[in-house]
């Protein structure tokens, strides 16, 4: 089978083909994508870097097609439109919609046959779920101290999908939104009544770049300490998202994981 001509148009997708050695498959990606050096370096002795097609809401369909690509990667319910959009440009689409942890360890494996590295994809699979059964195993039978994670600050939203899931493997206890549902706008007293004991600030689209001060002194009565961690490691349903429970299993039980 000859290597596919892959365009992601999705971070997360990007970021699990490159996790599972397949990003030397791409020939175009988003400019909010972060490849290898190695990507697309596999389309034989003209392969060029991958060429960026605009952003992962808005990128430009036309450079796709002049991409000719074999395959078009996107993902979640925000892009269920565009992977609609390139089915009638003729594309052969693969849409992963990932809304718990589990499916996003499922799309690992899902990513893998996207790109023809089909037992690469079993194998990150296999492997997130063996780094989650660590943890598991440090925080058994721990107290769980409440977490609120917030995901966007004007106004708060409290994350959802698969963070609340990413709580509890970490050894913690979420109230705020149930697995697989959206992140939504809370109220500061929904918060305040929960009195958490952690609360995890990783806002979409900055990074760790957020001054802690701007949430320890909101006006309100949490009294609790505010980690800020990169967003990478909790808003995309990447292999990042392992790291991002192990991170968290170093903060809510650093006597027990390290």
């Amino acid at each position: 089978m000859s290597t596919p001509r892959v365009v992601s148009l999705a971070p997360s997708a990007t970021a699990t083909i490159a996790a599972l050695g397949g990003d030397d498959t791409l020939v175009g990606i988003t400019h909010h994508c972060d490849p290898s050096p190695d990507a697309g370096s596999a389309h034989g002795a003209d392969s060029q870097p991958p060429v960026a097609v605009g952003g992962w809401l808005t990128p430009s369909l036309d450079r796709v097609a002049d991409l000719d690509p074999d395959v078009v990667l996107t993902s979640d319910g925000l892009q269920s439109d565009l992977a609609d959009d390139c089915r009638e440009r003729g594309f052969d689409v693969r849409h992963r919609e990932p809304a718990t942890l589990d499916e996003a360890i499922a799309t690992f494996a899902a990513r893998g046959e996207d790109v023809g590295r089909p037992e690469a994809g079993r194998r990150l699979a296999d492997e997130a779920r063996r780094r989650l059964d660590r943890v598991a195993d440090a925080v058994a039978d721990r107290p769980r101290p409440t977490v609120y994670c917030e995901e966007w600050s004007d106004p708060p939203m409290a994350a959802g999908n698969w963070v609340p899931d990413a709580v509890r493997a970490a050894g913690g206890r979420y109230p705020f939104v149930a697995p697989g549902e959206r992140s939504r706008e809370v109220a500061v007293d929904a918060v305040e009544t929960e009195d958490p004991d952690h609360v995890v600030v990783h806002v979409c689209g900055h990074g760790d770049r957020i001054d802690p001060a701007t949430v320890e002194d909101r006006d309100w009565t949490v009294d609790a300490p505010v980690h800020v961690i990169d967003d990478s490691l909790l808003n995309q349903p990447s292999p990042a998202l392992i790291d991002g429970v192990e991170r968290l299993a170093q903060l809510f039980h650093p006597d027990a994981y390290s």
